[in-house]
């Protein structure tokens, strides 16, 4: 999709929505989860200093059961990673920092207005954020070695979101909590491992039913893609 680069935030969103309106909940039933009882939102969420049209889901899952999902939504989605966390999990062992915003004023305009001046005020905050309602969390995620990808301890970490809370106008947030959480990056390098492996190892292996349903769902899912791609014009070459 040559022109995908091009597509408006709003764009972005519109498809998003129609991905958890008709993908979502199947994904979510196939792991014997009732799409009830999780709540999804399409909101704002940032990489490496970009905004773009996030799936943020919530619910009462225990660690099996979540790293199962979150495999199977980057097995369907083809994404590299999709992270886990449990924010009132005090055993865990990443720092974790929650930006609230005055009520309904947090935005993808807003969020990556702050992206942008956290890392100006401290290199290593432009890494990644979630939004949930007004809130906006930085989680400082950890390698396998226990190194915090953003090059900062949790002191720091939390210090240059306070300042940059701080001074940040229009509209005015604060710091409203902070601690540790577990988060954890559920992935599979699809350069390297083309049909998954990493994914399917987490879900039963190539031929289980899981993966079976999970195939089902992705035809249907690239379908989708392919529709929006050429309304939108996204697959265009010029």
């Amino acid at each position: 999709m040559p022109q995908l680069a091009k597509a408006s935030y709003d764009d972005r969103a519109a498809f998003s929505v129609d991905v958890l309106r008709e993908i979502v909940p199947r994904i979510v039933a196939a792991n014997g989860i009732d799409p009830a009882t999780l709540e999804t939102e399409v909101t704002p969420g940032g990489y490496l200093l970009k905004t773009n049209a996030s799936l943020q889901t919530e619910g009462d899952l225990d660690d099996v059961a979540a790293d199962r999902l979150a495999g199977s939504l980057g097995y369907v989605f083809r994404q590299y990673s999709v992270l886990a966390s449990r924010l009132d999990d005090t055993t865990g062992r990443t720092g974790f920092v929650v930006v609230r915003f005055p009520k309904d004023s947090l935005n993808a305009a807003v969020a990556q207005r702050f992206f942008e001046a956290a890392d100006a005020t401290r290199k290593g905050l432009g890494g990644g954020y979630t939004v949930f309602g007004d809130e906006q969390i930085f989680l400082n995620v950890t390698n396998s070695e226990g190194k915090p990808y953003s090059g900062l301890d949790d002191t720091a970490f939390l210090e240059g979101l306070k300042q940059t809370a701080a001074s940040f106008r229009d509209p005015e947030p604060e710091v409203s909590a902070s601690g540790r959480a577990a988060a954890r990056f559920i992935g599979n390098d699809w350069d390297k491992s083309q049909r998954g492996e990493d994914y399917l190892s987490l879900l039963g292996g190539s031929g289980s039913e899981l993966v079976n349903k999970l195939d089902e769902i992705g035809k249907d899912y690239a379908s989708l893609v392919e529709k929006t791609s050429e309304i939108k014009g996204w697959s265009r070459d010029e």
